[in-house]
């Protein structure tokens, strides 16, 4: 909004209704609150280059290449998932996640249920992060969320989905340590390489 349509505005409503009594004390609380906001606006930024500059000193990097991914998904992702040695495949640190669904099998029985819950809840939610980052910054992530919608998933098991997917490519940057490249992804998803 620009100044003078502001003062187009302020001037409009002066007209309209007469202030409250108590429009000092309101402004001083409102003044107190932005005062309180710019502190805290200004401490996210000093923790947020700090972050950064930590991020930047692991492997755990190279997840910034992922559009919608920046230090602080990034470095909550990584804390939980490095060393990456650690698992063999993406599907075990998928599981790791515990979004993975769980598996009921008896001798007769065998089927999947929801997720299975294992694990970190912070290590899933740095993972959700990412596939909603992804879904909303890259072309390829953004049509696979309108196509599992369209099948009629619901939008929480949508993002679970393309965690998933975010997930292997994930995994994927952090083994080689090769910045994502968005053409690249697609062509590898459409002809089924993982």
């Amino acid at each position: 909004m620009t100044t003078s349509t502001a003062q187009y505005w302020l001037h409009r409503w002066r007209g309209c209704l007469p202030p409250p009594a108590d429009a000092d004390q309101r402004a001083l609380r409102l003044g107190r609150d932005l005062d309180r906001y710019r502190r805290l606006r200004a401490d996210i930024d000093a923790l947020d280059v700090e972050v950064g500059a930590l991020l930047a000193e692991t492997d755990g990097q190279i997840l910034t290449t992922l559009p919608g991914v920046a230090s602080i998904r990034a470095a909550a992702f990584a804390a939980h998932s490095l060393s990456i040695e650690r698992y063999p495949d993406a599907e075990h640190l998928y599981s790791a996640t515990g979004l993975a669904p769980a598996l009921y099998q008896s001798a007769t029985l065998n089927r999947r249920g929801r997720i299975s819950r294992q694990g970190l809840a912070e290590h899933r939610d740095a993972l959700m992060g990412i596939a909603w980052g992804l879904a909303q910054n890259s072309p390829a992530f953004a049509e696979r969320d309108s196509q599992l919608r369209a099948r009629g998933m619901a939008p929480i098991q949508a993002r679970v989905a393309l965690a998933r997917h975010a997930c292997r490519l994930a995994y994927r940057l952090l083994r080689t340590q090769q910045p994502f490249d968005e053409q690249r992804y697609r062509r590898g998803r459409l002809s089924g390489e993982r």
